[in-house]
Order: structure tokens, then sequence, then C-alpha cells
């Protein structure tokens, strides 16, 4: 991310500008007369200009009507006279009115000026009937739109050439409700009978049924001029920690029938077509924009505002979404039925809806969403029902070890298998060691003979990846997490600290706390590792050749190396995945000891490989290809020696 500097050289410059002109315009203010007189002389200017001919008129910019005064008939008048037809409603409506709409899972609030929400507020999630009340992590409510951090409104031009934002413009309220579904009309007036229309209906759930409609405004609107729909956001701080909660923070969107994307961490913009819906991402809560008549195109564009040298307290925003979008007229109005979404980004809820909306929850792509889709969301989902969150960890851990546990006894099984056979390897290597090629051809035809293979134990390695992976995207997504407790982790969808350093200190990549987890998972992947890497080296103990690293001091480095890496990476993610990591290895390597102690026998499987000897072997077609790919190899080697 780029750091934004400032150059206070110019930004004193204009300072003093803006000084200087508020000087001077208070000092040429003029009269009440003069005043008076001028804006007489210039309405007198614009009716000649409209009744003249409307091609030549310049586009009039509306001013806002933030500060705009309903008691001042003087700034009434003004506003009527810049916004035509589409002033009606001034001094008629109360800009500082808003009207709420609510149920037992969320709360809007609808402000009179721009027909637009002012407030979302996420009261709840229902779970097994009961709704849950939730808050952020500092024990506040979850808000995502709140205190002017987010705009909705229409930019359009009129008949007579007046550019309008009906973000700040007087809409006329109008709430009805009618078997728990509360309907709220917002209409922007030109007549008693003619207007544009946001209509907005509510019932029991997080979607909300959004229409943006018009009614008579045909000849009131230039058609020759885009209508666009402007919709921006800035993304409040939910979670503890900034990093971890602005890595899955994003804009998400889907086009073009059924094509999903988004925009990552860094700055960034697009502008894709047929656009179905718009997803305005804040990790574990999201809003979002649907149609059912795709949009045409969408300019959408995702900024991150979070500095690396921010101090995790003093953020409060981690990005800035804004999406432009040019609607359509037909007959000279607007008609497009939608829908908006304020809750939380929780599969089970948004795959509810059937609209694709699941895509936003970050499950892996290909086998690793199919892992978590199919097997541990369902798995987790059922546990949870009845089993405290971190319990429920620990028995789906314990479950996911014993279905690979078969792997991990082939994994093992070869590595016994190779470490019996190691002495005879050895033989080998000190009877061939001045001719690599005749070595490694004795060595693949004991390997047959014996019915070893060296790829047998990185196979077994290789299936439980897809799993792993699964798992690692499962965790940091589940809401399920948020607000359980688990000994002394507050919060399993955050990091558990145990100590909190001192105000301004920070360790680098590490982080401003110690968490417990972290360091009991370290713990554990350092003896899993010393158990599995002492066994691989025992059984693939080979003498150093020139040339070649020595892979027994590289695995020696990898034993410590990623159990620090472990410490640090997770220091600041979800606790309930540290969780996770540390059952996980505290069960693989019990699994390893019962395998060693109680299931393989060295002398079993020597005897067995004995017999393997005596039989004859078949090759397959691979293994006979290689055979005399190594034979015309020592062939040609000798022809060249002579």
């Amino acid at each position: 991310m780029e750091e934004n500097k400032f150059d206070y050289k110019q930004l004193i410059g204009f300072a003093l500008i803006a000084l200087i002109g508020v000087f001077w315009l208070n000092s040429v203010k003029p009269t009440e007369e003069e005043a008076a007189k001028a804006e007489a002389e210039r309405a007198k200017t614009e009716q000649v200009a409209t009744d003249s001919t409307k091609t030549t008129t310049p586009k009039t910019e509306v001013p806002e009507v933030a500060t705009l005064n309903l008691n001042d008939s003087t700034q009434v008048a003004k506003y009527k006279n810049a916004t035509g037809a589409f002033g009606f409603n001034a001094g008629k409506v109360s800009l500082d009115e808003v009207t709420t709409i609510e149920n037992d899972l969320i709360s809007l609030k609808i402000s009179n000026r721009g027909g637009q929400i002012v407030e979302a507020l996420i009261k709840g999630k229902r779970d097994n009937g009961k709704v849950e009340k939730l808050e952020t992590y500092d024990k506040k409510p979850v808000y995502l739109v709140k205190d002017g951090n987010a705009s909705f409104g229409l930019n359009l031009t009129t008949a007579d050439n007046r550019v309008i934002n009906t973000k700040d413009a007087p809409f006329e309220p109008t709430y009805t409700e009618t078997d728990g579904v509360k309907v709220l009309s917002m209409k922007l007036k030109v007549a008693a009978d003619k207007f544009l229309e946001y209509r907005y209906e509510l019932k029991d759930d997080y979607m909300m049924d959004f229409t943006v409609r018009s009614q008579g405004l045909n000849g009131f609107i230039n058609a020759s001029q885009p209508v666009n729909m402007e919709w921006k956001l800035k993304s409040f701080r939910h979670a503890k920690s900034v990093t971890y909660e602005n890595r899955y923070t994003d804009l998400h969107y889907e086009y073009e029938d059924g094509k999903d994307s988004y925009l990552g961490q860094m700055t960034d913009e697009e502008k894709p077509k047929g656009v179905t819906w718009l997803g305005y991402k804040q990790h574990f809560f999201t809003s979002i924009l649907l149609t059912d008549i795709p949009f045409r195109r969408a300019d959408i564009t995702s900024e991150n505002i979070v500095d690396s040298e921010m101090a995790e307290k003093d953020v409060k925003f981690l990005k800035n979404f804004s999406s432009t979008i040019p609607l359509e007229l037909k007959g000279g109005e607007l008609n497009y039925a939608m829908d908006m979404y304020h809750g939380p980004t929780d599969y089970d809820t948004l795959s509810a809806y059937d609209r694709n909306l699941d895509e936003i929850v970050p499950l892996g792509w290909g086998i690793f969403g199919w892992i978590n889709r199919y097997f541990l969301i369902p798995l987790f989902g059922l546990l949870s029902a009845f089993l405290p969150a971190g319990i429920a960890i620990i028995v789906m851990t314990i479950m996911v070890r014993l279905l690979l546990s078969p792997i991990t006894y082939k994994s093992y099984l070869s590595q016994a298998k190779m470490k019996v056979i190691r002495p005879e390897v050895n033989e080998i290597n000190a009877k061939y060691k001045d001719d690599a090629m005749k070595k490694q051809q004795e060595t693949m035809k004991l390997y047959g003979k014996a019915g070893v293979s060296p790829m047998a134990g990185c196979i077994p390695a290789l299936m439980q990846i897809p799993v792993f992976y699964a798992l690692f995207m499962f965790f940091p997504s589940a809401f399920e997490l948020r607000q359980k407790s688990f000994l002394w982790a507050e919060d399993l969808s955050s990091y558990d600290t145990i100590y909190q350093f001192p105000e301004g200190f920070s360790i680098p990549l590490y982080g401003d706390h110690i968490s417990l987890f972290p360091i009991l998972a370290s713990i554990a992947i350092f003896f899993y590792m010393r158990m599995t890497t002492g066994q691989q080296m025992n059984s693939m103990q080979q003498p150093k050749q020139d040339g070649m690293p020595d892979m027994s001091k590289m695995m020696k480095y990898m034993m410590y190396f990623s159990p620090l890496m472990m410490l640090f990476f997770f220091n600041n993610y979800a606790s309930g995945l540290s969780l996770y990591y540390f059952v996980s290895n505290l069960i693989t390597i019990g699994i390893m000891l019962v395998i060693k102690k109680y299931i393989i026998d060295d002398e079993k499987i020597h005897a067995r490989i004995q017999e393997n000897k005596k039989k004859p072997k078949k090759q397959n077609r691979f293994q006979k290809k290689m055979q005399t790919m190594m034979e015309q190899a020592e062939a040609q080697k000798k022809a060249k020696g002579k």
C-alpha cells in the first residue's frame, strides 16, 4: 500500500488562500436590498434562457441543502429556484426527521434528507429460535451505517438542464404496517402526483425489498443524460485485530450470469458488466445491494485506508467502498426492483437466499470449498447446536483426525519400511559410491523387490492438504465463533490475550500482545515435526553427495523454523484456529505413538520384505520404461568412457 504523504507547504498555502477568501467574502457581502435585486435579475435571466432554447442552456449545478434552513423563507426560495420542479417538497418536509423501520434482527433509520438509510444497526442473530444480541469487540452495538459513513442517491439532469443530486433532497415519508410487514415510501415530488420514489419493505429478515421508481417524470428528466445511482460506504472497524479484520474486508460482486469476483486488499477499481449484486463486506458483516434487472455496468472502487503505522486503538475505519451505476430510463421513467441486505456474513444465512451470496464467505476454491460446504460447515453446525463452541472445535478436530488416521498409518508404515531396508541401501551406496547411475539403478531394483516405494510416504501427506487448507479457510469465516468464549479466550473469532505489552510497544510481525493458544500450537507442532522428521531422516539417511544440499540439515532447520513461523503468524489470528492446530497435532502425536508401539512391528515388516524379494516381481509399463532408460544411460556412459 502506498503511503499518503502530506505536503505541509502546500497544505499551509491552501489554508492561507481559504482564509483570504473568507475575509474577502465578508468584506464584499452585499446588502439585503442588493442581494434581493441580484436574485431577481438572475431569475429573470434564467427564465429568458430557458424560454429561448434548451440546447444552449448550460448545466446548473444545484447547491447542496445540507445547511438549508427551512425556517428561512429566503433560503427555501433560493433552493426552489435552483432545483426547479424538484424543489416541490422544499419548505414542506423537515430534512432533520428520520423514520425507523425495524424487526428483531435489524433496525434501519431512513432520513427525509435524501430518502436514504442513515443508520443501520444489526441487533442480533437468530440461533435455535432465539435472537442472540450482537456486539463489537468493545461491547458496543454493531452499526454498519452511522454518523454519515454512507450515502446513497441519484445524480440526474432535468429537462431544463439542472443537475440534481438526490442525496440531500427533501423526500416526503409515508409509513404503513400490515401483518408485520413495514413499508416506508420516500417521495421526491415535482407535483402532487408526480415523484421519484424509494420504497423500503421490511419483513422478519435481514433482507429488505427496495424499489427505485418514478411516476410522471417523463419530460422532467433529460433522457439524453445519464442517471447515475451512487452508493458509498466507509466500513467500520468491529474486531479487536485491525490487521486480521482488514484482511477479510473487501468488495464482492456478481456479474455476467453468475460469475463472481472481488476487489482485494489494495486500492483497486473495476467496471464489470451485467452486475446482479454488489456486496460491501466487513469481515463478519455485509451490506449488499441486489437487483432483479442486471445493471448494465457498475464502476466500483475499493480504497484501503488503514495505514500500517496506525496504532490498533486509533483505527475506526478500514476501507472506502463506492459504486456508480448508470440506470436506464424506459419511457422516460425509472423502475428498478431491488433488495438490500444488512446482516451477518454467515454462510447458512446467505446461502438460504439462493442468490449466490454465499460466495462472499471465503471458503476456498475448488475442492477446498467443497470440503467446507458439504462436510465441515454441516459438521460444525451439528456439533455447535448442543455443545459450546470450544468443545465443538475439539470434538470436530478429533473426528477429522480419526477420519484421516488411515492416511497417517499408511505414511508411517512407508517410513517404517524404508527404515528396515536402510542397511541394504547403505550397502549399495558404499558399493557404488563412485557410480551414481549404478547406485540409483540398484537402489530402484531393491525398492522393487522389497515392495517399497519412496513416494508412498509423500502421497498420504499430500492427500491431507485439501482438508488442512479447508480448515484454514473455515475458521476465519465461521460466524458461529463470534462472541463465543473458551477457557481464557474471550472470543474464538479473535486472538486470545494473556499479556498486553505496554502502550506504544509492539514486536514487528508479532504484535502488541502475547496469545497462549498459538504458543501451545507451536509447541505441539515442534514435537510432531520432531517425530516425523526424525523418522524420515532415519529412513532416508544417505551420504551427502557433492553439489547437493544436505537434506538432513534442511529438515532440522525446518523442525525449528516451522513452529516459530506458526507462533508469529497466528498471534493475531482467530484463537479458534490456533485451538484446532493445537488439538490436531496432539491427537496426531498420540495416533503415531499408538501406531509405533502397538500396530507396526519392525521384525514383521522385515520378514515380509524378505518374502517379497523371493517372489518374482512383475514390473508395470512405467517401471520397465524407467529401467530401460537407466540401462541405456549406463551403456552410453561406458561407451563414452572407452
